[in-house]
């Protein structure tokens, strides 16, 4: 069985008019792959608004209450999108962190994946589901609700890639790929089109914003490809991050 890992931030998601056309991306995928997971972001500047809610709150918010009221960003997300799959006649459920069985470390507001239990995931793909998934947060083993930190939501969705054994996993950002410097910054710099995960991890470690060392790190020891596509034009291949690939000095 081919399976797909799709990965949209929160760029991707930033307006509700963005849904309906998530929906239709995924639409394409179902007819290349036999099953395709989405892991998702919160909207937009969602978890910003919600840490300035509980700032206003408590000056110092216990991380525990802290963590139960960000993943909700992400859990906005995953509804309405499978609510918009569900419009365009796509069979769809989604799952939070926990419900994947995404099982963390017990730090709160930085826990570590220490693995993936997806039985769920499995049995809804099993019934020509497409699973989407809350990214960003887990369960830790005294089955308290957590969330990873920076980079987590890619952390989830490469995680989530080793443990089905997909094919790769495609993030989709408001980049076009990985520069030499960050497009952001440079929107006429060289992008990338192949790296190797050495290669990708010397240019985060630069300064450059695309995918967190740790969400690589995973994807290195376990030899997941992976792919940064631009959300807003999802059919270019940005730039191709794999083990096998002779690359040029960067």
């Amino acid at each position: 069985m081919s399976c797909v890992i799709l990965k949209f931030g929160g760029a991707a998601m930033a307006s509700i008019d963005q849904f309906a056309k998530l929906a239709k991306l995924i639409e394409k995928r179902l007819n290349k792959f036999s099953a395709v997971v989405v892991v998702v972001s919160a909207m937009g500047s969602t978890t910003d608004e919600l840490m300035e809610l509980a700032g206003k709150v408590h000056r110092n918010p216990p991380k525990r209450e802290q963590d139960m009221l960000v993943s909700v960003g992400e859990r906005v997300s995953m509804a309405l999108l499978a609510m918009a799959l569900d419009a365009r006649g796509i069979d769809a459920i989604s799952f939070t962190g926990s419900q994947s069985g995404i099982i963390t470390s017990d730090e709160h507001s930085d826990a570590r994946i220490l693995e993936v239990r997806p039985e769920r995931v499995r049995s809804a793909i099993g019934r020509g589901k497409v699973v989407i998934v809350a990214g960003f947060q887990g369960v830790s083993l005294e089955k308290e609700i957590t969330t990873l930190g920076r980079g987590g939501s890619d952390t989830s969705a490469v995680a989530l890639a080793v443990a089905l054994k997909a094919d790769k996993v495609e993030f989709y950002k408001d980049v076009p790929g990985i520069g030499k410097v960050n497009p952001k910054v440079d929107p006429d710099t060289e992008i990338f089109s192949e790296l190797s995960f050495d290669q990708t991890l010397e240019i985060v470690g630069e300064g450059a914003e695309v995918l967190h060392h740790r969400c690589l790190e995973m994807a290195k020891e376990h030899g997941m490809k992976l792919e940064i596509r631009p959300y807003y034009d999802p059919d270019w291949l940005g730039t191709e991050i794999c083990p096998l690939k002779s690359m040029q000095k960067i």
